[in-house]
């Protein structure tokens, strides 16, 4: 038994649906440390100022409690950027979501709703380039994943898009800390298009990629 209903959005799921993308996006936030943590020239910095605190204090414990120092700080500035591109999201289309998704041609939004609430969402809308729409704003609460639910939610996109006139194609980006999402749309027949580094400053730091993928309507 699935346990679950996809439907259309409505104005009463506006806080619920904001809430789950962004705490699902927050679980990204480790992952995310680790990842500008294994950078090269992080670890290259790191090391050398390890070693510069050693040679010149000439004890263990400052370099140790300055290379802690640095993680932690480290670690703050990026929850805060990761925090501050949640809260862009939630500022543009997940602002009014209903004339970004429900009133316009060619867009939707649906609610995953289990046990009398919103566990997960998704969203399609015009790509910018005619015959493509995107889909985005995919989250599942972490307690309701491993039911099928986010497979549901990628379907109706689907099944929504294939009832457009003049749509080619499904597309949609993800970045290199989506392991699990990546894994769900080739399952759901998305096949990678191609893959770059963030065209940002931050981006080529923290060598943040980005795979984009599309579905190819028959």
């Amino acid at each position: 038994m699935a346990g679950f209903r996809v439907r259309p959005y409505r104005d009463e799921d506006y806080e619920a649906a904001r809430e789950v993308f962004a705490t699902a996006m927050s679980e990204y936030a480790p992952a995310l440390c680790l990842h500008v943590l294994r950078q090269p020239w992080v670890l290259l910095v790191l090391g050398c100022a390890f070693c510069l605190l050693l040679a010149s204090a000439r004890s263990l414990l400052l370099p140790v409690l300055a290379l802690t120092l640095l993680l932690a700080l480290g670690r703050q500035v990026l929850g805060c950027a990761w925090r501050a591109y949640i809260e862009r999201c939630l500022g543009d289309d997940l602002s009014d979501i209903r004339r970004a998704y429900m009133d316009g041609p060619g867009a939707r939004f649906w609610v995953a709703e289990a046990d009398g609430r919103v566990v997960g969402t998704v969203g399609v809308r015009p790509a910018g380039e005619a015959g493509l729409l995107a889909l985005k704003r995919m989250a599942v609460r972490k307690d309701y994943r491993g039911r099928g639910i986010a497979a549901a939610l990628g379907r109706a996109a689907l099944d929504f898009a294939r009832q457009q006139r003049g749509c080619r194609a499904v597309v949609l980006n993800t970045i290199m800390l989506q392991h699990e999402a990546k894994a769900l749309y080739e399952r759901l027949g998305f096949h990678r298009q191609r893959r770059f580094v963030l065209p940002t400053a931050y981006g080529r730091l923290a060598n943040c990629t980005v795979t984009a993928y599309r579905y190819d309507l028959p």
